[in-house]
């Protein structure tokens, strides 16, 4: 990260943020003084439990001018940090990427400065203040329901994935056979072993047969139960802010999770605006892309976070733009501008089902099943979405635990009207 002498100049000038944090290294005859064991400790923990981020060593508090090391002294802050690694955080952080190089100070003289890039961890770190994870400029301790969340997706837990886990007091005798019956064969029986066999049933620590998440949320007609959070909000609002004053629809979709998305694309047509063109023979232009639109609601219930309690789809409706909210951290390592080149299910249970389910309700959306495992929907959406509007959708990552997608309207060039 920073790469670049100009890129890492640039980040210092602008001040610590997300990704980088500069320090300032002070000496006390021939040992590092400043900045405390305790407190480097903290920031690079909370890097490593975030999404990684870069330590200058050698740059003057609060002025962020660039002061450097003594060349004789660089040892000794390699050591320091090694040993604040190694002994200060738990589990250890190993395979540092230290770098010394020069840059130039305010006086255009090169000085010696530390680089320690922190990628982003496999595990979780505590440090002396407990578990914390960086927040624009600074760290935050975890709340439980984060480091919980946060231990599920990293630690030696992913051997059962989430979506896989039982559910607490549901039993085989809540799913649905109509439901169930729609990923096996043809002709074939609901039994508890078919079940099993699907993995929408397992075993509880007790041995007792419970359904699993994914099964609430694919073969039981209420997963909301259970799940309580495990729907969609839907709002239609009649210009470009959100206010609850100008609402015209407002809805919440429950149920399995097939039955969201379309209850969704509903909603979506119900709500949608669609302008004419001003030539002989009438074109109609839709507000949206519905097939960009459906591949990312199908994507929204696939690939959410349903560990995060309270947390829900918000899909939201306005003159200029569709907003959809997908409650999670991006998967693994993805990032909001690698997602059309790269795949990962957090929940492949889910996705595995969701293949299988016919997307004939959903209307003329360019393909019989609700998801494919090729990876094409993120490309769909950019395209067919740029391709109407004539702006690219937007894809952020908000404070690592939700995701945004802003799909731009299509200029509406004479007075709308609802479809």
């Amino acid at each position: 990260m920073f790469d670049s002498e100009l890129e890492l100049l640039d980040k210092i000038r602008l001040g610590e943020s997300t990704f980088l944090d500069a320090k300032e290294v002070r000496f006390r005859g021939g040992r590092v003084a400043g900045p405390s064991r305790n407190d480097l400790a903290d920031d690079i923990a909370s890097y490593a439990n975030s999404r990684g981020g870069v330590f200058v060593f050698g740059v003057e508090d609060g002025t962020r001018e660039i002061i450097g090391i003594p060349l004789d002294r660089l040892d000794a802050v390699v050591d320091f940090v090694k040993e604040v690694c190694a002994d200060k955080i738990n589990p250890p952080i190993e395979n540092l990427a230290l770098d010394r190089l020069f840059l130039p100070s305010s006086t255009g003289e090169d000085v010696a400065v530390i680089k320690l890039d922190i990628l982003r961890s496999l595990f979780v770190h505590r440090s002396p203040s407990g578990y914390l994870h960086r927040v624009a400029d600074s760290n935050r301790h975890m709340s439980p329901e984060y480091l919980a969340r946060l231990l599920q997706e990293r630690s030696q837990s992913r051997v059962i994935r989430f979506d896989e886990t039982v559910v607490p007091g549901a039993s085989p005798r809540d799913v649905d056979g109509d439901l169930a019956r729609r990923f096996l064969r043809r002709g074939a029986e609901v039994t508890e072993d078919a079940l099993y066999k699907l993995r929408v049933v397992a075993d509880d620590e007790e041995g007792a047969a419970r359904v699993t998440v994914a099964g609430a949320l694919m073969c039981t007609r209420e997963p909301g139960r259970w799940l309580p959070h495990a729907h969609v909000q839907a709002v239609s609002y009649a210009g470009e802010r959100r206010d609850v004053n100008y609402q015209l629809d407002a809805r919440d979709f429950e149920g399995p999770l097939d039955e969201q998305v379309f209850e969704a694309m509903r909603f979506l047509r119900r709500n949608m605006f669609v302008a004419a063109t001003k030539t002989t023979a009438r074109v109609e232009i839709p507000q949206f892309s519905e097939r960009a639109v459906f591949e990312a609601l199908v994507n929204a219930v696939a690939h959410r976070d349903y560990s995060m309690a309270g947390a829900r789809i918000r899909f939201h409706l306005f003159r200029n733009r569709l907003e959809l909210y997908v409650p999670g951290n991006l998967a693994n390592t993805l990032t909001p501008d690698s997602m059309d080149l790269r795949q990962y299910s957090r929940n492949e249970l889910i996705v595995s089902l969701l293949a299988r389910c016919s997307a004939g309700p959903a209307g003329d959306v360019g393909r019989s099943r609700m998801m494919d495992r090729r990876g094409d929907g993120v490309p769909l959406i950019l395209d067919e979405s740029r391709e109407l509007s004539g702006r690219a959708p937007e894809y952020t990552l908000i404070d690592n635990s939700e995701l945004r997608l802003v799909i731009w309207a299509a200029g509406l060039e004479t007075a709308p009207r609802r479809p």
